[in-house]
């Protein structure tokens, strides 16, 4: 009994270690984002604001139209993406790991051979752009987000734990594929649903670079992460722009913004996370062990 209490005293003492270093480095982002660009030259990071101010916030909320606007189309992305993105990708791996599907083994191929060779960005730019037509559109970002091959892949693992014999009680009941699928094994795939969906949901989120490629200047309102970036490099060519000018370069926020850009686009996710942890860790475990 003793053994037992002084173990899980020593684990309890690890994990609050390991707590509190994953914290701190989110700490001195908060405490940087609230502190002026000078003292921040002057004396570095710290754990507490020097000489507290928005100044950095204010920067990014300057345009509070098109803040929101970013806000919502990433919002939308997010939410519309990973809620398809799910059904397609759970449709995909029960299919793939179902014995009676006469070309699962051929699709598998494909789809695992796209993790280990892909054509390139010039391409795919081009197949994007010139052919489907959807460079400046939101849909050259949000169709490429949709469904990953790691995705497809860790959907089938964790699917072949579901029992054919349930597949086929549905048959025997009369139900169609479809049917068997939605009422049978998507309710079974929720630890597989909410990690691939953390994935999906983090895709959407932090996407920057392709809305670089395929947006630019061509919509009103671009997603929160692009929007975000666009500030920091403004602040940088202005930054730039005053050396040697009567302005005090010290004045103009450039490390205090980038923590409060992070701030600002980091936020949402911190809170979703503890939703779905529990899920999470499941289905990495299931679908890293499975073959």
């Amino acid at each position: 009994m003793t053994g037992t209490k002084l173990l899980k005293g020593i684990s309890y003492l690890c994990v609050s270690f390991f707590t509190i270093v994953c914290i701190l480095p989110f700490l001195l982002i908060l405490s940087a984002s609230f502190s002026t660009e000078s003292v921040i030259s002057r004396e570095g990071f710290g754990l507490f604001p020097k000489e507290f101010t928005f100044a950095a916030y204010s920067w990014v909320f300057r345009y509070p139209k098109m803040i929101l606007g970013s806000y919502g189309v990433t919002i939308t992305m997010t939410v519309c993406g990973t809620g398809l993105g799910l059904f397609l990708i759970a449709m995909t791996g029960y299919a793939l790991q179902r014995p009676d599907f006469l070309f699962r083994n051929i699709l598998s191929f494909f789809i695992y051979f796209t993790t280990l060779f892909s054509a390139g960005m010039a391409p795919t730019y081009i197949w994007v752009s010139r052919y489907l037509h959807l460079k400046g559109s939101y849909m050259a970002v949000f169709l490429q987000l949709l469904m990953t091959p790691w995705l497809i892949i860790l959907m089938k693992n964790f699917a072949r734990s579901v029992p054919f014999e349930i597949t086929e009680s549905g048959k025997m009941d009369g139900a169609g594929d479809f049917t068997i699928f939605r009422v049978l094994i998507f309710p079974m795939l929720k630890p597989a649903l909410a990690t691939v969906g953390l994935f999906l949901a983090l895709g959407y989120w932090n996407e920057w670079y392709q809305s670089s490629l395929y947006l630019g200047s061509s919509v009103a309102y671009k997603p929160l992460q692009y929007y975000l970036y666009n500030i920091i490099n403004t602040a940088n060519a202005l930054k730039g722009s005053v050396a040697g000018a009567n302005v005090s370069i010290t004045a103009l926020p450039s490390n205090t913004l980038k923590m409060a850009t992070a701030v600002v686009a980091t936020g949402p996710i911190v809170f979703l996370y503890p939703f779905v942890q529990k899920y999470f860790i499941t289905g990495i475990s299931i679908g890293a062990v499975k073959g």
